[in-house]
């Protein structure tokens, strides 16, 4: 069935179906004060998903438990608990093939159980989509947020967004379906956020009323045959590839491998469409530059007031996809940098390193500040850790 068939018709809910854009653009809102979790509540309430699975992990939990309250009202097709996070996963994969619209959570260790399947949704082209809420995953145990985990699933195959606020967690869940759906991408989507940061406090959110849903998911779109056995390119295979010659084995991977890398960089023009583009600058022509993702950014913007008031001008560059990691973006925005900055909620800075494999003189990044086991980061670190490096530097940098 064509999505534009459906359009303006009603579903079992008595929510009116819209187009994504005018869901997205032109329905008015109306402002609340809502916590991360109620957020992904309201998000799937205008979702039109068929199928979400849970289990229990903090801090991904309670949004889990709010949607099963969806599926009590009726705005949720099927909705159940897996009997782990590895579970979870595959039963999504199986709603998946089947031709559903799948939402799930997961956080932190749950996230690492459960990792084998990502990179199978990928190869699948599934376009499931996860909302992870990072936390902590190291020894000794901790629930506090932490953004290891997101570093770890970065080449998974999935496209992976980093919301800062709850407004973007709202906006981007909804988002995210349409560009995954999208035939020339078709894949898993993550919207990530920082745990308990975003997901249990409160914050101001402008949300469409709930009388309006984005159009279900259409698996004729797909760009492989559902559930097809033998027809390349292939979903599931009856004989693996390997059991008969490790060169077609070769072959075969060797060109979904890239394909997969390519859908992720066909999303491009879908998302930069839905959500204004990969980053965001502020004081792009600073010649000191912060650089990160998620709520490192809200810090880094008080940091940059701070320095403001010493007479030190700083500007900042959001990103907003990991996967499409904004590659030539990143090149523009710092391009006139003598400091490179990359604040991070983790020990190995993976987000620094991400940035240094993609800009040239990449000596002017600077890998840090890191907090870590749930530290916040207050801006006042930020600020030090400029102001120390400077110190050092007053001869190339001005201000």
């Amino acid at each position: 069935m064509e999505a534009n068939t459906i359009i303006g018709t009603v579903n079992k809910k008595g929510q009116k179906i819209v187009e994504p854009e005018y869901l997205f653009f032109e329905a008015p809102r109306q402002q609340y004060f809502m916590t991360g979790s109620e957020v992904v509540r309201e998000a799937i309430r205008r979702a039109s998903v068929d199928i979400s699975v849970a289990y229990p992990i903090t801090p991904q939990s309670e949004a889990a438990a709010m949607v099963g309250d969806l599926y009590v009202e009726g705005y949720v097709g099927d909705y159940f608990r897996g009997e782990s996070e590895f579970a979870v996963m595959s039963q999504c994969a199986g709603a998946s093939f089947g031709g559903a619209r799948v939402f799930t959570t997961t956080s932190g260790p749950g996230t690492l159980r459960a990792y084998e399947n990502f990179p199978m949704w990928a190869g699948s082209r599934l376009p499931i989509l996860i909302n992870v809420m990072v936390r902590g995953i190291n020894s000794p145990l901790n629930i506090q947020p932490d953004t290891l985990e997101l570093g770890m699933i970065l080449d998974t195959g999935m496209l992976i967004w980093h919301a800062e606020t709850a407004q973007e967690l709202l906006d981007y869940l909804l988002k995210g379906y349409i560009v995954a759906e999208e035939p020339d991408v078709h894949l898993p989507i993550a919207i990530v956020i920082d745990g308990f940061f975003v997901s249990h406090t409160k914050d101001m959110v402008m949300i469409p009323s709930a009388d309006l849903a984005l159009p279900p998911y259409n698996p004729y779109r797909s760009p492989v045959p559902c559930m097809d056995m033998e027809v390349p390119p292939v979903r599931m295979m009856r004989d693996p590839f390997v059991m008969k010659s490790n060169y077609i084995s070769y072959a075969t991977h060797a060109s979904w491998q890239q394909e997969i890398r390519a859908a992720i960089e066909r999303s491009r023009k879908h998302t930069i469409r839905l959500i204004g583009g990969l980053i965001e600058e502020e004081n792009g022509d600073a010649e000191i530059l912060i650089v990160s993702s998620g709520t490192a950014v809200a810090q880094g913007r008080e940091a940059i007031r701070l320095l403001a008031e010493e007479g030190i001008r700083v500007g900042i560059v959001k990103i907003k996809t990991l996967r499409p990691f904004p590659h030539e973006e990143i090149r523009q925005a710092t391009k006139n940098a003598k400091l490179i900055f990359v604040p991070e909620f983790n020990v190995v800075g993976w987000m620094a390193r991400e940035i240094k494999a993609v800009i040239p003189d990449n000596h002017r990044v600077i890998d840090g500040p890191h907090v870590a086991g749930g530290m916040t980061l207050p801006p006042e670190v930020i600020v030090e850790e400029i102001k120390k490096v400077l110190a050092g530097k007053k001869e190339v940098v001005r201000g």
